[in-house]
């Protein structure tokens, strides 16, 4: 499938590649209407990586980078996605987050003008809700909507207030960078928290390193110029 999408894409039938990434999930709904919702949070990460991709490689006219995106979806259906232990999964939402964000503000954010905020308030809280499920599937925990949610919340809330400044480090947009550091920081606390591996030494340590990487991003950001 992946070369199949690298063909279209190449014919300028992105439409028809995208159908086909949405098609190929359609065992989702081979089930009793009931399980449907349930099915599509399963997949969603699958779904989100799939359609970054294919965001990736219309944004470039480069046919190597193209290929270049056909390798990483393939090492993700045939490496990454079908592992199970909490690590892969652990991977699986950390990736589907990264390239989800990355493509929300490369298809939404970087336009000119850009899409309206409340777009990409929308884009990233649906992105980081269900990577943030996808993360809790593994553990045993009851509060996985809750936690979710706030997740989903708060990244919303990041969007509200530095949409208005959009600043990209390349290919990466600053709230994308932050939200990653976030994240993992917090995925690693809470995997190290249930694990009974979380001594209190090594709990100021991530959260002193998150803090730091964090003010280091915005301390030195060009904020010169940049309100939209």
């Amino acid at each position: 499938m992946p070369f199949l999408v690298f063909v279209l894409v190449r014919a300028d039938f992105a439409e028809i590649a995208l159908i086909l990434i949405l098609l190929s999930k359609w065992r989702m709904f081979s089930v009793r209407s009931r399980y449907w919702l349930a099915n599509l949070r399963a997949n969603s990460i699958d779904i989100i990586v799939g359609i970054s991709l294919l965001i990736f490689m219309t944004n470039t006219g480069s046919v190597l980078w193209q290929l270049l995106w056909v390798v990483a979806y393939m090492l993700w259906l045939v490496v990454l996605k079908p592992g199970s232990t909490i690590l892969a999964v652990g991977l699986q939402a950390l990736v589907g987050q990264t390239l989800g964000l990355m493509a929300v503000f490369i298809w939404l954010g970087s336009g000119v003008p850009p899409a309206p905020l409340y777009q990409l308030i929308i884009a990233v809280w649906i992105v980081c809700y269900l990577s943030a499920r996808h993360f809790f599937t593994v553990f045993e925990e009851p509060f996985t909507s809750l936690y979710s949610h706030t997740w989903g919340y708060f990244s919303a809330c990041l969007i509200w207030i530095l949409g208005h400044w959009l600043l990209y480090y390349g290919t990466f947009s600053q709230p994308t960078v932050l939200l990653t550091v976030i994240g993992f920081g917090m995925a690693s606390l809470y995997y190290l928290k249930d694990n009974d591996r979380l001594s209190a030494i090594l709990k100021r340590q991530i959260i002193l390193v998150m803090t730091a990487a964090v003010i280091v991003i915005l301390v030195f950001s060009d904020w010169s110029s940049k309100i939209i």
